[in-house]
């Protein structure tokens, strides 16, 4: 549930912290996390990376807030699945 926590901070504009989590989560999800976390610092070319590393498509409209808010939701939506991780 570590990404859980990462995505609380994220919401509360704390990339610094949500940062020190994801750096650890290899998974697609914790990947995209890891692209919202550089998007928030501005690090565009560094957000590029981890989207490509989370096999998300380079979103045309760059908007940090829905991008938290997808991931969020299908976050939690994998959780409820059946083998979810």
């Amino acid at each position: 549930m570590a990404l859980g926590t990462a995505l609380r901070y994220l919401k509360q504009g704390d990339w610094q912290r949500a940062h020190a989590i994801v750096q650890a989560d290899e998974s697609p999800h914790g990947c995209w996390a890891h692209g919202i976390v550089h998007l928030m610092e501005g690090d565009l070319g560094n957000a590029r990376y981890w989207y490509r590393r989370a096999h998300r498509a380079w979103p045309a409209d760059v908007d940090a807030a829905a991008e938290l808010a997808t991931l969020a939701a299908d976050w939690k939506a994998s959780q409820r699945s059946p083998g979810a991780s």
